[in-house]
């Protein structure tokens, strides 16, 4: 009932308008992924299944929210980035943040036997999510770039953790502790000398991530036979940390 008595309530509400020109970037990560890849099988240290999956719902979320220029991903977390001028429910935090992660949490129930087959989902999945800001483009490309190398970090880690437990017969415990002060060219060492395991030889994907961003590409008409050059999403896993990147495609922080 419009102006009634009750509608003083709707003053408890705080306005949680983002600042204008900004960077806006939803991450969202998954909620006790741990205990939900175990369920479900994964396999260690990387479920192809499973990224593959990560990467459909973010694609998928990518063309339900054109206001995104670019993504990133890596195992259960994905990292959308929103252009400065975007007014998506007039940049209100609550509702961009809530609208992604219930967007990508259902895209991923929904798809699942597209990747899983057979393989029950046996109980839904959860994602959190929240809004950060970033003012500048230098600042958004350090973002990208600490994701991209926390996605080697961890990757790495886990690497020489599973090889540790499934092929040298570690409990969790020991290979922990092995595991413990050791750098990046001991855990090399380690794989190559120990399990014949080259990490770089590994797939891109496994150490550098997810990026989705839109590039030109080629497309050829059945009908007519003419190829035309048109601007697709499309998921590839490369180094964003150079600059190379952002020179190749100046366009991506270009959409302000």
């Amino acid at each position: 009932m419009a102006n009634s008595k009750y509608e003083y309530v709707k003053s408890f509400e705080q306005p949680d308008i983002l600042l204008q020109n900004v960077w806006i970037v939803v991450r969202i990560d998954g909620r006790s992924f741990h205990k939900f890849t175990t369920k479900h099988d994964y396999a260690k240290p990387n479920d192809d299944r499973g990224l593959s999956l990560m990467n459909r719902a973010a694609l998928e979320v990518c063309k339900e929210f054109p206001d995104i220029v670019i993504a990133f991903g890596e195992s259960d977390e994905y990292s959308f980035v929103l252009k400065k001028s975007c007014n998506l429910f007039e940049r209100r935090s609550s509702k961009i943040s809530s609208s992604i992660v219930s967007y990508f949490t259902s895209q991923f129930v929904y798809r699942w036997k597209e990747y899983f087959g057979d393989h029950e989902l046996k109980y839904p999945p959860t994602f959190d999510s929240r809004c950060v800001l970033y003012p500048t483009d230098e600042n958004i490309k350090d973002y990208l770039s600490w994701r991209q190398a926390d996605t080697h970090i961890n990757n790495l880690y886990n690497t020489c953790y599973w090889a540790l437990v499934l092929k040298a017969g570690k409990t969790p415990i020991e290979a922990e502790n092995e595991l413990r002060g050791t750098f990046s060219d001991g855990k090399n060492e380690m794989l190559f000398s120990r399990f014949n395991i080259n990490y770089n030889n590994l797939p891109a994907e496994y150490r550098k991530g997810s990026v989705i961003f839109k590039k030109l590409v080629q497309e050829t008409n059945k009908a007519t036979g003419l190829t035309k050059s048109k601007k697709r999403l499309v998921i590839e896993h490369i180094d964003i940390i150079s600059e190379k990147f952002w020179k190749e495609y100046p366009d991506i922080l270009g959409s302000k």
